[in-house]
């Protein structure tokens, strides 16, 4: 379905909402099976999957199935394979004044959930989410990024295919279309976006009482201390930051190095990128586009010519920004504003810790941070003192495909969190269950009361 208008997804949520009451996605038999046609589904479009992702944004063939459907292919087997005992009940404590009774946690699908993919990583960000719905026992509906109508025709293909379309939909279209959909009464609904879209969403969802998940960004910092291995933090810095020509929430934005070894990264860092897309990265085919004219021009216009030490160049049609380092940046310089989200990496210098620990700490709370470094005062230090969604030391990037991890931000970076068990976990509602067995009396609570009463409670309240 590519236009729809308000009457027509109010009748979509209302045909989700009968296939939802028959009852058929609470058993888990039901769910596993569905989580094994999905990976079917994706394996046999995955060529069509690449070269959707290929149009769309230049994706590699490597990249395009290690970070858009290798992860999910982890992600679906996880859930088939532990998805039964998650869903049963788990028995909690009961505190010994409720004697005779025992507590339970049930855990039940919303109903129809709402899933808004970005175009970054068009596939996995709305497949992810996908996952932890079916495997909760929620139906779906998909809106897809318009910014990728390649891989969004192939989403919308392997659903159609796979499900009923009263269970699991896609609804294609433009930012109207979404208006509609998140001003309409879902059941859950799961973002994955830019901040300020975010809180659109949210505003949206406040006005019908819809739970809501935000997967947002920010600027996620880089810190690189004196005793790091530089060669290897370029590496890594260097592979997380201009993978996806920088298209990434949890990229690194800007590296903040101590002064000492400024230099020696910036050389290595400069290195990295010749190894990575040799001389001319317009022509490497392992370096991707940006996603739209528009978005060019706004990196473009980040881009301080004073400053840059490798890059810089750009071809606005072409959608083509070359990795671009930058070098004596300040902390109020215009690229240090927003998210950058492209192949531009500021670089600050630093000498005293505490100085960038106040000034991370005086912006939003990022996504993610990385910290290189082989002193585990200042890793600790770090950790404890910096509020984020989450990171990696001594690596970037890697911590959002383990399925173990739960994955989410924090404050202006997004609330809730998914992947692997989480994602089942967000998708479901905690219903509470304190059972007492029939023939037990306890009086003790019930009127009338009187000072025995309340001296064998406050035995027991202390």
């Amino acid at each position: 379905m590519t236009q729809v208008n308000g009457e027509q997804v109010l009748k979509i949520l209302n045909e989700h909402k009968k296939f939802f009451e028959t009852g058929r996605t609470k058993n888990v038999e039901f769910r596993i099976q569905q989580l094994v046609k999905l990976k079917q589904a994706l394996k046999a479009k995955e060529e069509l999957i690449i070269e959707a992702m290929h149009q769309d944004l230049g994706k590699s063939r490597f990249e395009a199935f290690t970070t858009e459907i290798g992860v999910v292919y982890v992600s679906i087997g996880l859930l088939i394979r532990n998805l039964k005992k998650w869903v049963k009940p788990k028995a909690v404590k009961t505190p010994l004044i409720f004697l005779g009774a025992k507590s339970f946690v049930y855990y039940e699908p919303f109903g129809t959930a709402l899933i808004i993919g970005p175009f970054n990583y068009p596939m996995n960000l709305v497949i992810e989410p996908l996952i932890g719905a079916i495997a909760a026992g929620n139906c779906a509906v998909i809106k897809p990024s318009e910014l990728t109508p390649n891989v969004s025709k192939i989403i919308a293909k392997i659903v159609k295919e796979s499900f009923e379309e009263n269970y699991i939909s896609v609804i294609e279209g433009d930012k109207e279309v979404t208006a509609l959909l998140i001003n309409a009464p879902f059941d859950y609904m799961f973002f994955t976006g830019s901040v300020n879209v975010g809180k659109i969403v949210m505003a949206a969802a406040a006005k019908n009482l819809v739970p809501v998940t935000l997967e947002l960004g920010g600027k996620s910092p880089c810190i690189v201390d004196e005793t790091a291995n530089i060669d290897l933090a370029a590496q890594k810095i260097a592979w997380g930051k201009f993978s996806n020509a920088g298209q990434t929430c949890v990229a690194p934005d800007y590296v903040v190095v101590h002064k000492n070894v400024k230099t020696q990264l910036i050389n290595s860092l400069k290195q990295c990128l010749e190894d990575f897309y040799g001389a001319n990265p317009r022509e490497n085919k392992d370096f991707s586009r940006i996603i739209n004219t528009r978005h060019t021009e706004r990196i473009r216009q980040l881009i301080d010519k004073e400053k840059v030490v490798i890059g810089g160049s750009f071809e606005i049609e072409n959608r083509y920004i070359a990795p671009t380092i930058l070098d004596h940046v300040q902390w109020d310089d215009k690229v240090m504003e927003d998210e950058i989200f492209g192949p531009v990496l500021p670089v600050l210098e630093f000498e005293n810790l505490e100085t960038v620990i106040t000034h991370i700490n005086s912006k939003p709370k990022p996504l993610s941070l990385y910290l290189f470094t082989q002193n585990k005062a200042v890793e600790e230090r770090i950790i404890n003192s910096v509020s984020f969604g989450g990171g990696c030391i001594n690596d970037t990037f890697i911590h959002l495909g383990n399925p173990y991890l739960p994955f989410g931000g924090v404050g202006n970076s997004g609330m809730g969190s998914y992947h692997g068990k989480r994602s089942f976990e967000s998708f479901s509602h905690e219903k509470s269950i304190l059972k007492r067995r029939i023939n037990i009396k306890f009086m003790m609570m019930h009127p009338p009361y009187d000072d025995k009463k309340l001296r064998l409670v406050r035995i027991f309240l202390k």
